[in-house]
């Protein structure tokens, strides 16, 4: 099953990274300067991303 990874980053800011069921990594956010904020962006991205067009800029 894929998942959301929450962690701090080593220079103290909070990030997010999307995981696929086979481990490798589909999504990473900017950094957050609250946990607060990138459960925040978790949320966003859990709410938009379904109805989110896909826009072809090759």
């Amino acid at each position: 099953m894929s998942k959301f990874e929450l962690f701090k980053g080593t220079n103290g800011q909070y990030y997010f990274r999307l995981k696929a069921e086979n481990g490798e990594i589909i999504a990473h956010s900017e950094g957050y300067t609250s946990k607060q904020g990138a459960q925040n962006g978790i949320a966003a991205v859990k709410r938009c991303a379904p109805i989110a067009p896909v826009v072809d800029l090759t």
